[in-house]
């Protein structure tokens, strides 16, 4: 588990640092809120996947 939360921080980072500059206030903020976009999305995905399965 560690080490997805590690490559979806990773990934938020890459994509914040798109739109925010790295040295803004806001980084880290804006940072967090798309990791945790990330991990509803990807528990949406398993969620759906696995209802999908069981038909």
């Amino acid at each position: 588990m560690p080490w997805l939360l590690g490559v979806l921080s990773a990934v938020a980072a890459a994509i914040t640092s798109l739109f925010v500059a790295r040295d803004a206030l806001n980084f880290g903020i804006m940072q967090t809120l798309l990791m945790m976009t990330l991990i509803i999305g990807a528990a949406a995905f398993v969620v759906v996947w696995k209802s999908r399965r069981q038909f």
